[in-house]
């Protein structure tokens, strides 16, 4: 069964709540009873906590499949294990006693070998450089659930690249911006620094952009379905939709932010009217950019 790509808000609820949603919660069981069984008390916990609470992160990840079209439900197989190893990372990070990014480099080494152009024979130790270790293969299987879609696409060493630019600059932003607190933003514009393209970018901005994911699936869900339009997502959705999607994240987080103590790049903005203002070019950006997208 193919889906159409839907191109009206009508369309687009129907093939979510009739498709892509049952789909999303099926492959989520899975990961869900896999969790269950993860030996270590706190993996297990982090693990189980990352798609109880972060559930609609798959979902709203997921609408890109519709991109596949025949090959949707690969393309939701693969955006549901990518998020889940997201949200799974993150929560150990965000909430873990380590602050050693050589240990959060290490975790997330595991969402290159998941988009890799090339098999991955035998996982290293992502725990390799924390206490808990032992996730009866939980992160191992995610990666090759990753990897069983994307080594089916056709061509695929043509948008690799773009992956995986995309997934080192999200990798990069992670270690950054889970070190200590006074660490973070000195090393957050100095890879700025170091990284940025953009010009008309802030560096609290570059730091929103890199950490999206929906340009990774968007490339991924378009040559699934037999085309290569890496060029014009990255010109798309690095900077604009990509930093349109976290900034509106952001911006919605402000206050529980502020109370958790937790990083907010609106923080950054010198008042509320600076923060529209940004928000608004975004905006712009994003709907002038995808135009030239299919």
């Amino acid at each position: 069964m193919s889906v159409n790509v839907p191109k009206t808000l009508p369309k687009l609820l129907f093939t979510c709540y009739r498709h892509i949603f049952p789909e999303v919660r099926t492959n989520l069981n899975r990961w869900e009873n896999f969790a269950e069984r993860v030996p270590n008390d706190e993996l297990n916990k982090q693990a189980k906590a990352s798609i109880d609470t972060k559930t609609f992160h798959c979902e709203g990840g997921a609408i890109y499949a519709t991109l596949a079209k025949s090959r949707w439900k690969e393309a939701v197989k693969f955006i549901v294990a990518y998020q889940t190893i997201s949200d799974y990372l993150d929560n150990l990070c965000d909430r873990s006693t380590s602050m050693d990014p050589d240990d959060f480099r290490r975790l997330h080494d595991s969402m290159l070998n998941a988009i890799l152009n090339e098999p991955v024979n035998e996982h290293p130790n992502y725990y390799e450089l924390r206490e808990d270790q032992d996730d009866g293969g939980y992160l191992a299987s995610l990666v090759d659930t990753c990897q069983e879609v994307v080594q089916k696409i056709p061509n695929y060493e043509r948008v690799y690249p773009a992956v995986r630019r995309l997934a080192q600059l999200y990798i990069d932003l992670q270690v950054h911006k889970h070190v200590k607190l006074d660490e973070r933003v000195p090393r957050l514009t100095g890879w700025y620094d170091e990284e940025n393209e953009h010009e008309f970018v802030l560096w609290n901005e570059f730091s929103a952009v890199t950490g999206s994911t929906i340009g990774i699936f968007s490339i991924i869900s378009y040559a699934l379905d037999g085309y290569d339009y890496s060029g014009q997502v990255m010109k798309a959705y690095f900077p604009y939709m990509q930093g349109l999607h976290i900034l509106l994240d952001y911006y919605i987080d402000q206050n529980e932010d502020e109370q958790e103590g937790d990083l907010n790049f609106c923080h950054y903005y010198e008042d509320e009217h600076k923060t529209i203002e940004r928000l608004k070019f975004f905006i712009d950006g994003s709907r002038m950019s995808t135009k030239k997208t299919p």
